[in-house]
Parts: structure tokens; sequence; C-alpha cells
């Protein structure tokens, strides 16, 4: 589905609407649900995890990233210490501005990354290097180990250049040291994961945050049949079209970690921006945003810096599970699009008042092509789909001049972006059996009663007014004409 058609999809739903049909120029649909339905049952007990510490503040930040701790007694064979330890690290990407365009008229782009020297403890347990016979030796042997340019947990912020961290493990044993800083690694160290925190430390390293002080905490709970499920905190209840939810994620005996679809537990009020995010999006808000208006671009240029992340992952994704390579390449002038729009949607939050939080985006495997296919068409079909159809509504009911050619120019790019999600649902559509592009069809279902509880939430009347944004009944109008052409 090309982005041509959209436009005169959209054309009739805002025709319908009430709205003025003039020529429409799209905006972004926040991506919530994971619709990853794998095997296995859930607790349905749960209680807080226990040993969390505050790891070492991050430059630049007032605030500790709260951690689990580690037991030298998890780990098979029991070592004499143990330590938790995180190293830094600079991640960049880069558009050649200078460079002449290749015929296909995309630019030319690269990533650089920068390893910082040294490491921070954390935490550690026992005593350094008590067994050993030269203990000397083995102290300077345990601190050369930096890490390298392994780590779990990894956590970037800030964009096109990030600052990012990352952790491992280390262990003395005899004068053996050891170092643990992949998954499976650490699931090796672990052994059979028969305690809730070995499964809050594994999930934690597979780039969950099972320590976040939330209104809705992380929490463990034992599976009726083996391993654990944790529970922790997926998006933000900031502004409608969001919501927060509780992730299960699921720790098998064996140390397989698998996430399930997210709960909702609370549908968010007025003030937030329905961008795209990223697989692995940390929960952030804006910093001096009483104002409504302010707070909506403030996280919309939260949103929109994520979404670069979201489109350079689709175009690795996209290539992993054997795409073309105009696919491949439509996802990496989306993530180009997407530089521009964090710096319009800043420069509007700044106006207002508010100054946009980083995105932090936890590093996370690439997913299989199921994970991938559910999570377009839940994101991409129905999410970003609705909210391209809702920018160009801002663009032709903005009060506010600066608000209205914004969206004008944003428009045009993320109408492209929602033809995107449709042209890889036509790609993968010959290569699914009837059974899963049955569970395609569901998810979009799902999807779609999500989104029309969350259009219901009443809006700040600024953001109606000189923003745009549809009021409730509108935007449901405008939801029931994208399902008779698009969702039926």
């Amino acid at each position: 589905m090309n982005a041509e058609r959209l436009r005169r999809l959209f054309a009739r739903a805002l025709k319908a609407s009430l709205a003025t049909p003039l020529v429409i120029a799209g905006c972004h649909g926040e991506r919530h649900v994971k619709p990853d339905v794998p095997t296995g049952l859930l607790a349905t007990n749960y209680r807080r995890i226990r040993g969390c510490v505050d790891a070492p503040l991050r430059e630049g930040y007032s605030f500790p990233d709260p951690v689990p701790s580690v037991d030298r007694a998890w780990i098979v064979p029991a070592p004499d210490f143990v330590e938790l330890r995180r190293y830094s690290y600079t991640w960049e990407f880069v558009v050649n501005m200078a460079q002449r365009r290749p015929l296909n008229g995309r630019l030319r782009t690269s990533s650089n990354t920068s390893r910082s020297t040294g490491f921070k403890p954390v935490f550690s347990t026992g005593n350094v290097c008590e067994t050993a016979v030269d203990k000397e030796a083995c102290w300077e042997v345990l601190q050369a180990q930096d890490g390298g340019m392994k780590g779990f947990a990894a956590d970037c912020r800030g964009f096109p250049k990030s600052e990012c961290i990352a952790y491992y493990l280390v262990t003395t044993r005899g004068d053996e040291v050891r170092v643990y800083n992949t998954m499976d690694s650490l699931r090796q160290a672990l052994g059979t994961i028969d305690r809730a925190e070995e499964a809050a430390l594994l999930a934690f390293a597979a780039g969950n945050n099972v320590c976040s002080p939330t209104e809705f905490p992380p929490a463990v709970g034992v599976n009726p049949d083996e391993g654990f499920t944790i529970l922790v905190q997926h998006g933000h209840d900031c502004g409608p079209g969001t919501w927060s939810a509780r992730k299960p994620v699921r720790v098998s005996s064996s140390g397989e970690v698998v996430e399930y679809e997210p709960i909702i537990v609370k549908y968010g009020d007025s003030g937030c921006y329905p961008g795209r995010r990223p697989v692995g999006l940390q929960e952030a808000r804006a910093e001096g945003h009483g104002d409504a208006r302010g707070a909506w671009f403030a996280n919309a240029a939260r949103l929109e810096a994520a979404s670069i992340h979201a489109f350079l992952r689709l175009r690795e994704e996209l290539a992993l599970h054997g795409a073309g390579q105009a696919l491949q390449d439509a996802a990496l002038a989306s993530a180009e699009d997407e530089v521009r729009h964090a710096e319009v949607t800043t420069r509007l939050a700044r106006r207002f008042g508010a100054e946009p939080p980083l995105p932090s985006v936890a590093s996370v495997p690439l997913r299989s092509l199921r994970e991938v296919l559910l999570d377009n068409a839940v994101e991409g079909c129905v999410r970003e789909t609705y909210s391209a159809l809702l920018a160009h509504h801002q663009a032709l009911h903005a009060e506010d001049a600066e608000i209205r050619e914004a969206m004008a120019r944003i428009a045009e790019d993320e109408t492209r972006h929602a033809g995107l999600s449709w042209d890889i649902d036509a790609w993968a559509a010959p290569r699914l059996s009837e059974e899963e592009r049955s569970a395609l069809r569901e998810a979009r279902r799902q999807a779609l009663a999500v989104l029309r509880a969350e259009m219901a939430v009443p809006l700040d009347a600024r953001l109606s007014t000189e923003a745009g944004l549809p009021s409730p009944a509108v935007a449901l109008t405008l939801l029931d004409s994208l399902e008779q052409e698009l969702w039926a």
C-alpha cells in the first residue's frame, strides 16, 4: 500500500468527520502492544523483587538507576568473589551531508561506537582472590577485566549521539578470574534458575527494568510448571493514546527469557504525543511541563528521537529476514526523516517551556520474523496508520501557525512511514500460513479496541484548538472510517 492510496483514504476519513478535505500533507502511532504470544504458564501470585541496589550516577543525571544485585551463591561452582560492573561507551548515528547522494537519492549514513576506558563497580559479594595462590597476580588480572565491547542490559540515551552503558560480571575462584558479559555466559554461570532473584537478574540482562520505582513496581512470582514470571513496567500514561502496562517476562529454569504481551493497568490523560516506539524504550517524563502544549511536544520530541532507533532496528530485522532492498532503504529513509522531526518538536516544546527527556533504549536482540510481523500489524498497520491520519487533522486544524506549519512538514514523511508498514505486511503475506495470517488479523482487532479506549480520553482545550488534536468524538469518527477502509 503506497502513500498515495493512504492519502486518499485519509481524505475520505477527514470528510466523514466533517473536517475540510484539503490537500493533506502524517504523524506517528505510538507503539504500545507487544504481541508476543509464547507458550508456558505464568505465575498468579507475586511479590516485590528484593535486593535492588543503586548503580553509580551516570554523567549528567541527578538520580541513580536501581539494578538487581548478585550473590556468589548463585554461581555454579560458587566463586570466592563476584562483582557486577558497568562500563560506558558512545554510539553516534552520522548522516554525511557533504557527500554526494547516490542514484537512489538516500543520504549516506554510518554509525560510530567508541568505548570509554575503565569500569565502575556496582555491587559485589565475597572476598577478592580469597583462595588464590598468587593473590597479587589474581588482583591484577581482576582489575584488568573491563568487559571489552560486550555486555548485557545495554542502555543508550540521546540521539544522534548516544551515551550508553552496559553491564557484566566478574568472578574469582582460586587463581582463576572469569568474565560473564553475554546472556549465554550469564546463563551458564547461574545454572538452573531456582531463585526468584536469579530470574530477575536474567530479565534485567535481557533489557528489562526490574527495579524501577514506579506506580506499578516490578514483581516476581513462581510459575505453576517451572521457572518464574517477572512483571515489569511498560509504556507510560502521560497523554491521550498512552497507557501504562505490566509486561510479563517468563524466565524458565534453564534461563530462557520470553516476553509476553503487556497487560494495560492505566490509561493516560491528555498531554502526550503518539509516536513510534522502539523495542526497549524506557519510561521518561519531560521537565518543566506545566503547559499541556509543552508536555505534548516534549514527549513528541522524545518519541521522534526514539523512532530513529525503531527504524534503524527495523532495517536490520528486514535484512535479517530476507526483505528486499527497497523495504530496507525505506526504513533507513524513515530514520533520516525522524532526525528532522525530533529537531522541530524539540523547538516547539521549548517554546512552551518544556525540556524533552532524552530517549533511553535498552539493547535487546533482533526479533523473529513472527515477532516483527505481529509488531508491524499492531504498531504500523493500526497505530501508526491512525496517527498519520491524526497528523493530517492537526495540519488542517491547528490554530497556532507554527504548529500547523510544523505538522504539515512532518505529515508527508509520516504518511510514507505508515505506507511502509503496509508494504511490509504485503511482502510477508505470501510467506504466511492461514493460521499466521489469522493471528495478524486478531492482533489488529485487539489494537483497534485499545485505540478506541484511548481516544475516548478528554483533551486539554489548548491541545484541541492550538495544536489541532481532534476531540474524542471526532477521533472515534476517524477510527470508524479507517476501520471500514482498512481493518474490516
